[in-house]
């Protein structure tokens, strides 16, 4: 958790660069990023020199004789004119040039450039000494750290697209309990929130696995992968990854619904993706083996097929889709649906508040989990029952302002010992729990909160997956009220009137 000293120091460092003329705050987020990486070569750098000391291997210098000037603990000794034209001139060629051996992220340097202007170059060394006043030799600090400048884009305005709010991700990560030998992909990835949060409940969760050096070797090297098609977002991700302590992640540019899973189909065992809503291509821009699983032009349904394509068979998803794709009525509509229910394993069907991704959108959306079974229409392997829940809280308000409706213990998706109070207020974790222990949710009423519906009464609804279909809701019926209690209060009315009438007319005299 990032404490209030540390936040402020961020504040500061955010305001530094506002005050330099930066008005977006992912240009903001990659200028820092930059800045953290200079300070992490360094760091990288003195750590290789002691080990050679004591006849370690180590890597190839990061600097060359020639770049010792370049290193962090020197520039911080220069003044502002002398930084500006160092950084700008010679730091960030080098990181544009830094080989595939010093750094996993040099492809996603090759556009980074300095955007203080020389004119504002006081700011630097303000800027500098903010840096190096934050602490980076916790893993845990670092990552906090990166969550609280990311968590700034939700009040970004159109930004905010880029982020899906912590906890939903959290639970998500949380209900498909990803472990190591997993490949983990997320195909429109952005600031890598799914990544992140796979990675984190990897050590938090299977932390002896971890101690095997195969182990270790594949959760650096090849756990975790990534689409976008947003340079920026692309440099971004990484840092984000590189700052939770993933020390080569799979991030990459690709347009993926243009590209589709071209080479890696069957390859992956989980998607957790939150991919764009509401995006029409044309035909000829989509990938063909995407429009061989569904004719359309809606992104939202053309991701879907994108994730059966990369999903090894026995893969497993959990992704955030619009309620449109629960129940819309067009042809691709209701084939996506048979396909996932008939051919594939539904495996749930999480509704969430509509209020979860305010203030940027409003939204109704839900997370669908399936796993690829590749199953004859009806066979083994397809749907045999659907598990459903209706999440109404989340633990915030769902007004634009989104205030935390609990203490911070109290938040997330896998706290234990909410009371019935705190629950109606925060239904993540008992999503969490019901959903490890579903197979008891047979015999839980329609009326209640989760319920299980089977395949055949799906496929006779047009395979609609809204969870109002089959929820079933009772009306308390009122007792009837004593019809001379409804005389008294008509005559009670009836003089109130004509007192009023009586009152009116004095004040008119």
């Amino acid at each position: 958790m990032v404490t209030g000293e540390l936040k402020s120091k961020i504040d500061r460092l955010w305001d530094a660069f506002w005050t330099g003329g930066m008005s977006n705050p992912l240009t903001i987020i990659e200028q820092i990023t930059y800045l953290l990486f200079i300070r992490r070569l360094d760091d990288v750098q003195t750590l290789r020199d002691k080990q050679a000391k004591y006849g370690k291997v180590v890597g190839s210098p990061l600097f060359g004789p020639d770049q010792q000037h370049l290193r962090w603990h020197q520039l911080r000794n220069l003044d502002a004119q002398s930084l500006h034209r160092t950084l700008d001139q010679e730091v960030f060629p080098f990181l544009r040039n830094l080989g595939n051996e010093s750094s996993t992220y040099s492809d996603h340097m090759a556009n980074a450039r300095l955007e203080i202007n020389a004119e504002k170059a006081g700011i630097l060394t303000r800027v500098v000494d903010l840096v190096n006043s934050i602490p980076m030799d916790n893993r845990d600090t670092n990552g906090d750290i990166y969550e609280y400048m990311l968590s700034k884009l939700s009040t970004a305005g159109q930004n905010g697209q880029f982020r899906t709010p912590r906890h939903i991700i959290q639970t998500m990560v949380a209900m498909m309990d990803p472990k190591p030998g997993d490949r983990v992909i997320d195909p429109a990835c952005g600031t890598a929130g799914f990544l992140v949060a796979a990675s984190e409940h990897v050590r938090e969760h299977h932390g002896e696995e971890l101690m095997r050096q195969e182990a270790q070797r594949q959760f650096h090297e090849d756990m975790f992968h990534g689409y976008d098609f947003d340079s920026t977002m692309l440099r971004i991700g990484s840092m984000n990854m590189m700052m939770h302590g993933v020390e080569s992640p799979d991030i990459r540019y690709r347009d993926a619904l243009s590209e589709g899973a071209i080479g890696e189909t069957d390859e992956f065992s989980l998607v957790l993706a939150n991919p764009p809503f509401a995006g029409s291509l044309d035909y000829e821009s989509v990938s063909k083996d995407l429009l061989g699983v569904v004719k359309t032009k809606k992104t939202e349904l053309l991701f879907l097929a994108l994730f059966l394509r990369l999903l090894q068979p026995g893969g497993r998803a959990a992704v955030i889709v619009p309620d449109g794709v629960l129940f819309g009525s067009s042809k691709a509509h209701k084939d996506l649906r048979k396909v996932l229910v008939e051919n594939q394993r539904l495996d749930a069907v999480v509704k969430l508040p509509s209020g979860v991704f305010k203030p940027y959108a409003g939204v109704s959306t839900a997370i669908l989990f399936f796993t690829k079974t590749n199953a004859q229409t009806g066979g083994a392997g397809a749907t045999d029952e659907v598990w459903f829940y209706d999440v109404q809280a989340d633990g915030f308000s769902l007004d634009d302002k989104r205030t935390p409706l609990l203490d911070e213990d109290k938040l997330g998706p896998v706290r234990e010992g909410l009371s019935a109070e705190e629950h109606a207020k925060n239904n993540l974790p008992d999503v969490v729990r019901r959903w490890s222990q579903r197979e008891a949710e047979r015999d839980r009423a329609r009326t209640e909160q989760s319920f299980m519906v089977p395949r055949s009464e799906i496929a006779e609804n047009d395979y609609d997956l809204s969870i109002n279909r089959y929820k079933e809701i009772v009306f308390e019926e009122e007792d009837p009220q004593d019809p001379l209690e409804i005389i008294a209060e008509l005559e009670k009315l009836d003089d109130e009137i004509r007192q009023g009438l009586t009152d009116l007319k004095e004040m008119l005299k």
